[in-house]
């Protein structure tokens, strides 16, 4: 099997440099191999050993999500990103925001603008799944209710001391759509409290769930 064959055939991953030199082992200087790809136009750099295959080879795309997974690893999508995924924002959101055991990170690349938040542990662990959101496609996400705790627990400047306080920032600040909240798992939420920052904020979100 030829080489371009060997990358149409993992093309809904993103392509690493091992992977990549795994096909060219009978390549004397497998990297110069890889920058005449790149120049051919045959797969692009995202990152620095990190790489996507172009419309010019396969139309098989990585989907962002799971390119935000291997950009930074461990991580997982959340934020406002996981928000609007599951439709409890109506806005659509254009850089991806995920959370992360590592130090705090931004990437701009050719295919978009990628964000990572530090979280600590346990906390981290929390509340994360794996969706299959194309075929072949698996991504670590936060669930609805998590994605929710991470907004409140790490948007600079929230603190809310009341369930007005909550209900005004999630439903108008945030125009939240109050029937998904309805449907949170509220006692799946409280059992993250203890390990979760601003303990406050988010018990004043429980408590306004609980009575939507």
């Amino acid at each position: 099997m030829d080489l371009l064959q060997n990358i149409r055939n993992i093309a809904h991953q993103p392509l690493t440099h091992q992977l990549l030199t795994s096909f060219l082992k009978d390549y004397k200087r497998p990297n110069d191999k890889i920058h005449e790809l790149i120049s051919a136009g045959i797969i692009q750099s995202v990152k620095k050993g990190i790489y996507l295959p172009t419309k010019n080879l396969t139309n098989v795309r990585t989907e962002p999500f799971l390119l935000a997974n291997h950009l930074l690893g461990p991580s997982y999508i959340s934020f406002d990103t996981a928000l609007s995924y599951y439709g409890l924002i109506p806005e659509r959101v254009f850089e991806i925001s995920s959370g992360t055991t590592k130090v705090a990170r931004q990437f701009q690349t050719p295919v978009g603008s990628f964000s990572y938040t530090r979280l600590p542990l346990p906390y981290y662990s929390l509340g994360i799944q794996t969706l299959s959101i194309a075929e072949k496609q698996n991504v670590i996400i936060a669930t609805p209710e998590k994605a929710l705790f991470d907004k409140v627990a790490y948007s600079a400047g929230i603190i809310l001391r009341s369930q007005t306080a909550a209900a005004e920032y999630l439903l108008d600040n945030l125009r939240m759509d109050e029937h998904q909240l309805k449907e949170l798992n509220t006692d799946a939420m409280e059992t993250w409290l203890e390990d979760s920052p601003k303990q406050t904020s988010l018990t004043m979100v429980l408590k306004l769930l609980r009575t939507l």
